[in-house]
């Protein structure tokens, strides 16, 4: 009878203990994110009784309607990681520790919406905007350049529609439409190649300018998706896979963690 009574008492502590980590996974998790419609995360463990010891099998956590540094918009983030060592006296007072670094895969889908709407993000922008490369201003008479108005559509096989204007201040606005091939490079770099450049519905003193500048921003775009250039502490993250599936952009890897990042990306 006591020994039934302890195996009960260990399930109590444990289950008690795997509802905790539960809860402290999910509200680290969310405090990363500007905002988020859900976040659902399950813990892998047996048997149970390890998680006293702070052995875990692994989490899965998946989120949706989450927004980054308030302005990127990620429909949804799926994260599944190989065994982790906690330390389970912080989870005691709600907070989470790694006692060695671990491994991830994830799964990131961006919708079209949310691409395009990132185009309006201030870290976008200064990108595109007031631009004085000298291939730019060669061609707008020593003036700044912005590239405006740039808008996404999602084909098949990987593939980009972008339309956009170039602003060459005084030289008024040239209309900009190309499709692109989107490929990973170095699994860190989203790398846009082979751009087919549409020119024959426009006027023809405008055609060799628009092909010019449609060529320098997809040189610009080419190096604007660099993971080493997103600084979570702590994390380092590597692609495997992109496609277009639909109205969606789904990007997945893996992500090295060190330990739980401390800042919030909001």
């Amino acid at each position: 009878m006591f020994g039934g009574l302890t195996s009960f008492t260990e399930f109590k502590a444990t289950d008690w203990g795997e509802r905790m980590l539960n809860t402290v996974i999910s509200q680290t998790i969310r405090h990363l994110f500007s905002q988020s419609d859900s976040i659902d995360v399950h813990v892998r463990c047996h048997p149970s009784s390890k998680l006293l010891q702070g052995s875990i099998d692994g989490f899965k956590m998946n989120g949706r309607g989450l927004v980054i540094r308030k302005e990127f918009a990620v429909e949804e983030m799926y994260i599944e990681t190989d065994a982790v060592v906690i330390d389970f006296s912080s989870v005691m007072i709600g907070k989470l520790s790694l006692k060695q670094p671990t491994q991830s895969i994830a799964t990131v889908v961006l919708s079209e919406t949310g691409i395009n709407d990132s185009f309006q993000a201030e870290l976008v922008k200064k990108r595109l905007v007031n631009l004085e490369l000298p291939s730019l201003i060669a061609l707008s008479g020593g003036n700044p350049v912005s590239f405006t108005e740039l808008k996404v559509e999602l084909l098949p096989e990987n593939h980009l529609h972008i339309l956009a204007h170039a602003d060459l201040s005084s030289g008024g606005l040239i209309p900009l439409d190309f499709t692109v091939n989107v490929v990973i490079e170095k699994r860190r770099r989203i790398s846009f190649q082979n751009p087919l450049i549409h020119v024959d519905e426009l006027p023809a003193a405008q055609r060799e300018i628009s092909q010019a500048l449609s060529i320098a921003l997809v040189k610009i775009l080419d190096n604007m998706v660099d993971l080493d250039r997103f600084d979570l502490d702590g994390v380092k993250m590597r692609l495997n896979r992109l496609e277009t599936q639909d109205k969606q952009l789904i990007f997945s890897g893996y992500a090295e963690i060190e330990h739980i990042p401390r800042t919030s990306q909001s």
